[in-house]
């Protein structure tokens, strides 16, 4: 752990004990990391996208200081949960786009989108059916549901999901592989080996 992520940390769990001067303080620290999460979120969108990324990063911002009470366990727990929100901010401006343009389909992946999934390098996804695919694999395994949403979103490794989970490496590979393919076959009829 560096300082910077160290001093992060603590600042996080001022905020959370009710220091309003750690937030004056963790501003800038977070910004920046707000930043690369919401580009890589972005890079998922497909081209023209009406959101702005500084949009997206302001929205994060104002709902993660209304959970400023949470007992953020470590820089990673905390970007975990930026990034889960970023999800969330996308997903609702993509029902709400999608609303507005009655009729209008949804454009779905193609088969190479799978493949990058499964390789671990996430490309353009369609949010929608992305989060609706999501949704469903929480209803029928909520743990495996979050795990791919910290690799996914938050870029984490096997290991720093295991830390925030409080859950062994072995079982966040099983979970993971588990979710790969489910969701491959939920959004685009890959049958697992």
């Amino acid at each position: 752990m560096t300082l910077e992520q160290g001093k992060l940390t603590e600042l996080l769990q001022a905020w959370s004990r009710g220091d309003k001067g750690a937030l004056d303080q963790l501003t800038p620290l977070i910004y920046n990391e707000l930043r690369k999460i919401a580009r890589f979120h972005m890079s998922m969108e497909s081209p023209g996208h009406t959101l702005q990324p500084t949009a997206l990063i302001n929205e994060t911002f104002l709902k993660l200081v209304d959970l400023r009470k949470t007992n953020w366990q470590s820089q990673k727990h905390f970007l975990g949960a930026a990034s889960q929100i970023m999800r969330r901010v996308l997903v609702d401006y993509a029902r709400k786009k999608r609303s507005v343009k009655r009729g209008h389909e949804i454009r779905r992946v193609s088969l190479e989108c799978a493949e990058t999934l499964a390789s671990g390098e996430p490309r353009s996804v369609d949010v929608l059916a992305f989060d609706e695919a999501l949704s469903r694999l929480e209803a029928l395994d909520s743990r495996k549901a979050r795990v791919v949403e910290f690799w996914f979103f938050a870029g984490m490794t096997v290991e720093e999901i295991a830390g925030v989970m409080e859950i062994g490496t072995t079982t966040v590979q099983r979970d993971l592989n588990f979710a790969k393919v489910w969701l491959a076959r939920e959004l685009w009829g890959i049958k697992g080996s």
